[in-house]
């Protein structure tokens, strides 16, 4: 099997849409289509810090990873947010989730980025496998505030 790590294309969408569906259903989230479009939009866009590394194994995409680097208050380089990391059920076992992890170290790296990190539920205990692998949780809680207006 070979494995290959690189920046989303615009011929990437109609396999990602799945993976991302994917993804949704596993958080029980419900993103509009609008909203899925314009991120999709904003990943290809050069002027936008959001991003996306895509994993193709045997040349059929089978994960991603959105990220965007931020200024930090605790650094003067910038750290770099995992946003979103999925890997198809049928490519889970292989090192794909691993693999786009080191891959966005070596970006961070490049890029003189000073930390990765993200965020999952608790009760992700497959992903939470392969993150305690990097360390431990690091005791914060997050909270959400929705601003209506």
């Amino acid at each position: 099997m070979t494995l290959e790590i690189r920046f989303a294309e615009a011929a990437d969408e109609a396999q990602w849409r799945p993976l991302w569906q994917g993804y949704l259903t596993f958080y029980e989230a419900n993103v509009p289509e609008a909203v899925t479009r314009h991120t999709f939009a904003r990943i290809l866009d050069p002027a936008e810090r959001l991003a996306m590394r895509v994993a193709l194994l045997d040349g059929r995409l089978v994960g991603f990873a959105t990220h965007h680097h931020h200024d930090s208050t605790w650094d003067i380089a910038h750290d770099c947010y995992l946003e979103d990391l999925y890997v198809d059920e049928t490519a889970r076992g292989h090192g794909v989730g691993r693999a786009l992890i080191e891959d966005l170290k070596a970006l961070c790296k490049a890029r003189g980025w000073n930390r990765l990190y993200w965020h999952t539920n608790e009760t992700n205990t497959r992903a939470r496998a392969l993150y305690d692998s990097y360390g431990p949780a690091d005791g914060f809680v997050r909270y959400t505030v929705t601003v209506e207006g």
